[in-house]
Order: structure tokens, then C-alpha cells, then sequence
């Protein structure tokens, strides 16, 4: 099924042809206007109604494709928005991070530290903090 109307039904019956799927596989359009069902090949909707249980189970289906789509773009986003440059540091977890910035209180200022002033923070080891170190100085 096909979220859209004639013309998405036809790029989407193009490409399927081009990867030899049709006729194995049937294909239908719901456009969400009216809840037109279309078929390949025919330029008028199928006659039916909204409330008809066929055309209730393919609207469920759209919705709740559209409900897990949103889902997990809303996750991907949260998932970037939360990427903090420390989680690209090896060995440095969630918790050293926190100690990191309650100490330092921005990344910058973790940056700008020296191999010494990192190991100031209770944790952090000569070997971490030089790990720290050179991931912010790559020379």
C-alpha cells in the first residue's frame, strides 16, 4: 500500500517494474483527502466508502505507519540533539562526563585544560586524562 495518490502510485509501480516486482507484487494507493483507493492502471479511484471495514483497516494501517515513522524520526533527533563530543572519547563514560562538567562546567573549558588540571577531577587517571587531552589536541 502506497501513502498517496495517482502519482505516487505510478513512481512507485515505475520503479517496482524496473526491479522486476511487478505483478508478484500488487499494489494499491490510499490518498488522504478522500481516502481514494487507486489501482495501477486506472485513472479513477475505486468506488467505495470511507466507512466501509476494507477502507477502515487500510487507513489503520497508513496511520500507524505514519505513527512509527514519526516515532523514529523523533528518536533519531533526540538521539543528535543528546551527542555530546565527550561520548566520542574512549574510555570516557557517562558518569566521568558528568564529573567532567561539574567541574569544568562546559566542554571548552575541558578543552582547554591541561593533562594535570584533568586529572584534578576525582576519576580521571594520568591515562584518561591523557586520552582526553589529545582527542581535543589531534597534534
Amino acid at each position: 500500500m502506497i501513502d498517496g495518490g495517482k502519482g505516487q502510485l505510478s513512481s512507485v509501480i515505475k520503479i517496482l517494474e524496473t526491479m522486476n516486482l511487478i505483478p508478484p507484487l500488487q499494489v494499491i494507493s490510499l490518498a488522504k483527502k478522500r481516502e481514494e483507493i487507486f489501482l495501477p492502471g486506472q485513472s479513477q479511484p475505486v468506488t467505495s466508502h470511507p466507512e466501509q471495514p476494507g477502507v477502515q483497516l487500510l487507513r489503520k494501517v497508513r496511520d500507524e505507519a505514519h505513527r512509527f515513522a514519526v516515532t523514529f524520526h523523533r528518536q533519531q533527533r533526540l538521539k543528535k540533539s543528546r551527542h555530546s563530543r565527550l561520548d566520542d572519547i574512549p574510555g570516557l563514560g557517562f558518569q566521568r562526563q558528568k564529573q567532567l562538567l561539574a567541574h569544568f562546567h562546559s566542554i571548552d573549558y575541558i578543552r582547554e585544560a591541561s593533562i594535570e588540571k584533568l586529572q584534578e577531577v576525582s576519576g580521571i587517571g594520568e591515562a584518561l586524562a591523557t586520552e582526553i587531552y589529545d582527542y581535543f589536541h589531534p597534534n
